[in-house]
């Protein structure tokens, strides 16, 4: 028999790996325990390189992590990487003490796994549509086999599901059309406990030991294709010219993380003691902080045409939360609320732009 308070959350990202799926499901972990629920997170062993310093599961919550394959960045991506957490989910899900319901973080394959257990336990699970998968994949050029696939899978997945989450009004609208019901908007958001005015900057002494004047510009998050977030690698050149102390810090990981290394390497102009482009691995929610509160300006980015033009970037909410103002290089909604709100500057996704 089903438990009345007790919810499952199905993810293969979790705090303390920092991203904006882990910051929403926190939100909802401590939200469902507010309510009286027990919760249950099924997830990934955490990445040798994620911020661990400092943090503690949320109180009233069971965090049971599997080991999975990752990527060269440390990421759970691609193919392979997917099924070695999804295959197991299953086997955990149909063995695990039955739940009120699940809460199922994509890739669709998660949300299949999760169907098929689901439908086997009876028991309903709400799908968190944070973007279109099979729209992102037929704009990404892979094969049309793929294309199909995903959009099968993902169609299946909505279906099934007693209610979608979508963070927006376009993911809502692409999520009923592939027969999603009972869909919600749920903007993402930030925790403006850790990231507010009052957040601590770095110290000149912590700033020297990680190479970084005060005149840095910061990226913080996941640097994939989509956000193409090479291209202020690239602008910093140009910058330097006239500023030749001026900096790109790189906090985080992602597909991008090399080109953007290779892209450092060859700069050459402005002030040799201040390296041009500075990367860092992820860290603790608290130090992001810190760096986007010490910022110039915090960069974000969409390439557009990848599927992901209607995405608000959860970097933007981050920076603002602390007062530092946002130059925002994309399409979207980003670019209505930059101009009405005086919140930074918006351009093209160009180099030259930037």
């Amino acid at each position: 028999m089903a438990s009345p308070r007790d919810i499952i959350l199905a993810t293969r990202i979790h705090l303390p790996e920092a991203s904006a799926a882990s910051f929403r499901l926190d939100a909802v972990e401590k939200a469902l325990v507010a309510l009286g629920y027990r919760v249950r997170v099924l997830t990934t062993q955490t990445a040798q390189k994620a911020p661990s310093s400092e943090y503690v599961d949320t109180a009233g919550t069971i965090v049971s992590r599997w080991p999975v394959k990752r990527d060269a960045s440390g990421y759970v991506r691609g193919y392979i990487p997917y099924m070695s957490f999804d295959i197991p989910l299953f086997f955990r899900l149909l063995f695990a003490k039955k739940a009120r319901g699940i809460l199922v973080e994509p890739p669709p394959t998660t949300g299949v796994m999760v169907r098929l257990a689901s439908m086997l336990r009876r028991t309903p699970y709400v799908w968190y549509a944070a973007d279109v998968w099979s729209d992102a994949t037929s704009i990404a050029g892979v094969p049309k086999a793929v294309i199909r696939a995903v959009t099968a899978m993902e169609s299946f997945v909505v279906r099934g599901a007693a209610a979608t989450i979508a963070v927006s009004d376009g993911v809502a609208e692409r999520i009923e059309k592939l027969g999603g019901k009972n869909v919600h908007v749920i903007p993402n958001g930030i925790d403006t406990t850790i990231f507010s005015p009052h957040a601590e900057t770095l110290t000149e002494k912590e700033r020297v030991e990680k190479h970084v004047g005060s005149q840095y510009f910061l990226y913080a998050g996941t640097a994939s294709e989509w956000q193409g977030a090479e291209v202020f690698a690239e602008a910093i050149a140009t910058v330097r010219k006239s500023y030749p102390d001026a900096q790109v810090v790189y906090l985080g990981q992602g597909s991008s993380w090399e080109t953007i290394r290779t892209i450092a390497h060859s700069i050459t102009v402005g002030n040799p003691n201040k390296p041009p482009v500075v990367q860092h691995a992820l860290v603790p929610a608290h130090e992001a902080a810190r760096w986007q509160k010490g910022a110039v300006a915090s960069l974000v980015s969409i390439r557009p045409g990848l599927g992901y033009d209607f995405a608000y970037p959860t970097k933007i909410l981050a920076a603002l939360s602390t007062g530092t103002r946002v130059l925002y290089a994309g399409v979207g909604a980003v670019v209505d609320d930059i101009e009405q709100h005086n919140l930074g500057i918006h351009c093209s996704h160009n180099a030259d732009m930037i």
